[in-house]
């Protein structure tokens, strides 16, 4: 029987050891630090961005000039100067820490949110063909070298989309709209590779409406 007891402490004390070294982990994997990408980074970028701490692209990249930014934003709020953003840092910006973007890759589930909220605030009520295709162009700028290669770079670009302007980026996106990111993530692009569309009945741009039109699919006119 005491042999028992000591062989369960043993066990007990096994299971404390191994998850007390695993604290330091977990906490490393729900924090953002240089190196780190994804919509999680553009929204503190964009955050920070408003309050004048940072003034380089909203790309959603965690690169010098947004560590130098977190940096000056902890000095002035009083937190722990390390250029980190974990969780008492995550709370004073105001923004809420998810796996997709504390590692060193955009996480796909991240992605396709944040495509599908584009999706939503420019297109929804158009045909779900129409909405593939709006995530279709966001992704073909991504791979075009004229333009940020991320999605939240292309999205978050300066004045590339009316949704960021007006904020209906921020709008939860239906379930249409994650669909229709999830097809054009997944290869679907109605558009056969156009990088821009308009819609003929709003816009004023003279520019954008001198491209040549590759097709119409509901409001939208879609060129290359």
């Amino acid at each position: 029987m005491k042999r028992l007891i000591r062989t369960r402490k043993r066990a007990l004390l096994a299971a404390l050891i191994l998850m007390f070294s695993l604290l330091p982990v977990l906490s490393a994997e729900a924090a953002l630090k240089r190196g780190s990408e994804g919509d999680d980074v553009a929204a503190v970028q964009r955050r920070l961005k408003q309050w004048g701490y940072y003034d380089g692209a909203i790309d959603g990249k965690f690169g010098p000039a947004t560590e130098q930014a977190v940096r000056r934003f902890q000095q002035k709020n009083g937190l722990t100067v390390d250029g980190i953003i974990g969780e008492k840092t995550a709370a004073a910006i105001g923004v809420s820490l998810s796996q997709s973007g504390s590692s060193g890759s955009t996480g796909a589930s991240g992605d396709v949110y944040l495509l599908a909220q584009c999706i939503y605030g420019e297109a929804r009520g158009e045909p779900y063909k129409g909405q593939v295709a709006v995530g279709a162009v966001v992704l073909n700028r991504v791979r075009s070298s004229s333009f940020p290669n991320s999605i939240a770079g292309v999205i978050y670009q300066r004045g590339a989309f009316t949704a960021v302007s007006d904020g209906q980026i921020n709008l939860a996106p239906d379930d249409t709209a994650l669909k229709a990111a999830k097809d054009a993530m997944n290869g679907w692009d109605p558009t056969g590779g156009c990088l821009f569309y308009y819609n003929p009945a709003t816009a004023t741009s003279a520019w954008i409406r001198s491209r040549p039109v590759a097709l119409r699919i509901g409001e939208h006119v879609f060129c290359k």
